[in-house]
């Protein structure tokens, strides 16, 4: 009887094992035939592509657009791999859920090759949008897992709202987002500039294989790395079990009244689609609505707060503000984030060294490297500030960051416009708040998390 019931576990186990062995066969289907360029079109400029050897090369002609070898048919929902090699003289990357406009430009989504020392390969641009979704300045193995002189593996998930991706093996980046839900896949050769030595560099892609049947039996589980959610004014399940909430509801006014008095304001300020808008009034400083703040004030915390400028605009997001130190005109006091048109407003010109621009501690210290959206589309501020040290990042990578409370700290306050206000910078705690200068500017998805 012992004999037959282990022989009927044992077959029990046998059937277990096929059957996650059937379930693990990935159902792949070529997106490249090995011999021809069936099922593809180009986009964009005029980079040449051939098929050489059973590899897709993409070869550069100076003064071109970016090109995009581009597949005939569209995908929403599905999982790809392919094999890139590399050229260091520039960068490429791999369009997915990508569309193109009437004047033959490319936009959406971007899993980049990246053979800069900075090495962000499988990080998500978007293309001819916002820009940077997720780089890889936090992903410090992924960075790693690059190879520049030899094949790298990519992987990547697209189901529902969620992208991510793979390099080697190594999880490199990870996305909620709804901006496109389904387009082609495209090859890029980025365009190049300079003498005949930037003319013919090779890009070669191969094992190009998407699976489009049921992708969510074959998604990865297991999460490594931060997600970064873009959906209007939601928590993700990551980001709740990071300790984030919403700071504004995308509905209504709770948790905000206005800098100067103790409701929010009635005039100058707009709820509509879930975005909140501080209207235009011919640039004058907190002149219509005035500043709103959080009603509670916050001592460590991380903040994100998504933000839109319109042409020649001023704002900024403060912190460490207290609302008594000035009841006079303008706007309340506190540490700026600066949010500006540089190109068009003239405060970028004003201060001193850029320390009035984009992403600035506001007349305090510039900001470094950025890399700022264009007018009309999201770019994301994050404020860290942790004890006495404080950052400013934007679109994901860090502008700034500085120390307050400290001999250093307070001369440079003393030589800024706020050498008059009582221990500027210095406070323990305080409220939030973002300004009204008299500029349209658009915020959503505010978010903070106590440290």
């Amino acid at each position: 009887m012992l004999r037959f019931l282990n022989s009927l576990l044992m077959s029990f186990i046998g059937v277990l094992l096929f059957i996650q062995c059937q379930s693990a066969q990935e159902p792949w289907v070529p997106l490249f035939d090995g011999t021809t360029l069936n099922g593809w079109t180009q986009y964009g400029g005029n980079a040449e592509y051939r098929v050489v050897d059973g590899e897709i090369h993409g070869f550069t002609v100076l003064d071109s657009p970016n090109s995009f070898l581009s597949t005939e048919q569209t995908f929403g929902d599905f999982i790809l791999e392919y094999e890139v090699f590399p050229n260091p003289e520039f960068n490429s990357g791999v369009q997915i859920r990508s569309e193109v406009s009437n004047d033959n430009v490319v936009f959406g989504y971007q899993v980049e090759l990246d053979p800069s020392p900075r090495a962000w390969s499988a990080g998500i641009y978007d293309e001819r949008r916002r820009g940077w979704l997720y780089p890889l300045t936090k992903n410090e193995a992924a960075q790693n897992a690059f190879k520049l002189n030899e094949w790298n593996k990519i992987r990547v998930e697209a189901i529902g709202h969620s992208i991510r991706t793979w390099i080697n093996g190594v999880e490199a980046s990870s996305i909620l987002d709804d901006q496109t839900a389904e387009g082609f896949i495209g090859l890029q050769v980025h365009s190049v500039n300079g003498g005949d030595e930037m003319k013919g560099l090779v890009i070669k892609f191969k094992n190009i294989n998407i699976i489009t049947e049921n992708p969510e039996a074959y998604a990865t589980e297991a999460h490594t790395i931060e997600q970064k959610n873009y959906l209007l004014n939601t928590i993700s399940d990551y980001e709740a079990s990071e300790g984030w909430s919403l700071l504004w509801d995308g509905e209504t006014t709770n948790g905000w009244r206005g800098a100067k008095i103790n409701e929010f304001p009635q005039t100058g300020w707009k709820i509509e689609n879930g975005i909140l808008k501080v209207m235009d009034s011919d640039g004058a400083e907190s002149a219509n609505g005035g500043d709103i703040i959080t009603v509670d004030k916050y001592e460590n915390f991380e903040l994100m707060v998504d933000f839109r400028i319109t042409e020649g605009a001023n704002s900024g997001i403060k912190y460490f503000v207290d609302p008594n130190l000035n009841m006079g005109a303008g706007s309340a006091i506190g540490c700026e984030f600066q949010i500006l048109d540089d190109a068009r407003h003239p405060d970028a010109k004003l201060g001193v060294n850029g320390n009035r621009t984009m992403a600035a501690l506001y007349d305090l210290i510039p900001p470094g490297y950025r890399r700022v959206s264009r007018i009309g589309e999201w770019n994301r501020a994050r404020i860290v500030v942790d004890g006495n040290h404080v950052e400013h990042w934007l679109n994901g990578v860090k502008a700034l960051e500085y120390t307050r409370n400290t001999p250093m700290w307070d001369a440079l306050v003393d030589y800024s416009k706020y050498a008059d206000w009582p221990n500027f910078g210095n406070f323990e705690s305080g409220h939030i708040l973002l300004q009204d200068h008299g500029d349209e500017v658009h915020f959503s998805s505010i978010k903070i998390k106590t440290l």
